[in-house]
């Protein structure tokens, strides 16, 4: 009895690493294109004077942080990936810090929730260069990279830009990059993901338009707005690269709005960010 207990015990320890060295499986792809929200954390914003908003025309100085996964039947894209890389957080648990930003949750944990890894990701699109919207990008370095020339040339000159985190997107100098030249970049052909130029608060800023079969269309908006009260007044961030092409984009995209029926996510919008379903519930 000893002997046979004595092989079943090496035989379940040869078993086990097999069992936990499972390849990992994706979901499988969706009917019809998905969109995820993640919580990426907050910038605790006290000042929107640099918006020329006084703190009482807004509701809130806080920005909400938030990364995106859209799951095309053709693939995924990841748009937008957070201030804080997940290498950061503490080891033993507890919030990632980055500037004046915090947040909660890794990246990678939600991405694990939902069934999904990083390297699931066939694609990589960033709004724009600024540090709190590129913090994990080396976890999707093995992606495809959508991006204007005029975005990545700046986010690899030399000095770097003291408005972003260069250690924290610096592997994607040897992605494999899609460099886009037109106003319009369909990432799947079909209409239903596109990424549209809007130039002006980095040299190369862009919006993201989604078709999705029940919520209807959706432009997230980079950072072309702020607060929603600075697209409500009218207002200009005093930091922009280039004030005229701002206000280009803007009426170019609110004019796209109009005519596509789309509604406008703004990405930093704090309480509307929070009326929002995060992963793993989903919009589609």
């Amino acid at each position: 009895m000893k002997n046979v207990l004595k092989n079943l015990l090496a035989l379940l320890a040869v078993a086990a690493p097999l069992v936990m060295a499972q390849p990992h499986k994706a979901p499988p792809p969706p009917k019809s294109p998905r969109l995820y929200i993640f919580d990426c954390g907050t910038i605790n914003a006290t000042d929107a004077s640099g918006y020329r908003l006084t703190k009482e025309e807004v509701a809130t100085t806080k920005m909400s942080m938030e990364c995106f996964l859209i799951a095309h039947p053709k693939g995924n894209l990841m748009w937008d990936v957070g201030a804080i890389p997940d290498s950061s957080f503490p080891p033993g648990g507890g919030p990632g810090r980055l500037r004046n930003a915090v947040a909660h949750k890794t990246l990678t944990s939600q991405l694990t929730e939902i069934g999904y890894a990083p390297s699931d990701m066939n694609y990589l699109a960033l709004s724009h260069f600024h540090w709190d919207h590129i913090g994990n990008s080396n976890l999707f370095a093995g992606a495809t990279w959508l991006t204007p020339k005029a975005e990545r040339d700046f986010m690899f000159a030399e000095p770097p830009s003291p408005r972003t985190e260069p250690a924290n997107f610096s592997a994607l100098k040897n992605s494999k990059t899609v460099l886009i030249t037109k106003d319009e970049y369909d990432v799947f052909g079909d209409g239903t993901v596109v990424i549209r130029a809007a130039p002006g608060h980095s040299p190369g800023h862009q919006v993201l338009y989604l078709k999705l079969a029940k919520t209807g269309p959706v432009v997230l908006s980079g950072d072309l707005y702020h607060y929603a009260e600075e697209r409500n007044l009218n207002r200009l961030p005093t930091s922009e690269f280039n004030v005229d092409q701002t206000v280009a984009s803007r009426a170019a995209v609110e004019a796209y709005l109009k005519k596509s029926g789309s509604q406008l996510w703004i990405q930093h919008d704090f309480n509307g960010s929070a009326k929002l379903k995060k992963s793993p519930l989903f919009y589609e």
